[in-house]
């Protein structure tokens, strides 16, 4: 599943970056078969691929590996399988962009949820 997950979010760096397969290619060192392949769920990367795309897009790993884009019912298609949350119910991970102060005000919530859920 964490290769759908990956896949979803190099595209979408590529696209904020306005950066092609090539580009990637060029900068990361992986072919452009091998990148065609990770970017519709067929190739299976390995941990150093993942890093190498990882620096080429400026993007650290666990960002392109923690939250996606698509929706649960997508990604559970794509993967063939139910898709099981590390988080309890009535919290949701998600991945914005935001102007600097908006970001502030979401970082001290996420802090704020993050003491809530630790075990004590």
């Amino acid at each position: 599943m964490y290769n759908y997950i990956f896949f979803t979010n190099v595209l979408r760096v590529l696209d904020e970056l306005r950066m092609t397969k090539h580009d990637l290619a060029e900068k990361s060192g992986v072919s452009i078969s091998f990148l065609s392949d990770i970017t519709t769920g067929k190739g299976n990367p390995s941990l150093k691929v993942m890093e190498d795309i990882a620096r080429a897009l400026q993007t650290p790993l666990p960002l392109l590996l923690e939250s996606t884009d698509l929706d649960k019912a997508s990604l559970e298609a794509l993967a063939g399988e139910k898709v099981q949350s590390s988080l309890p119910p009535g919290y949701e991970r998600v991945a914005v962009v935001l102007p600097e102060h908006q970001a502030f005000i979401v970082k001290k919530w996420g802090e704020a949820a993050q003491a809530k859920l630790k075990p004590r």
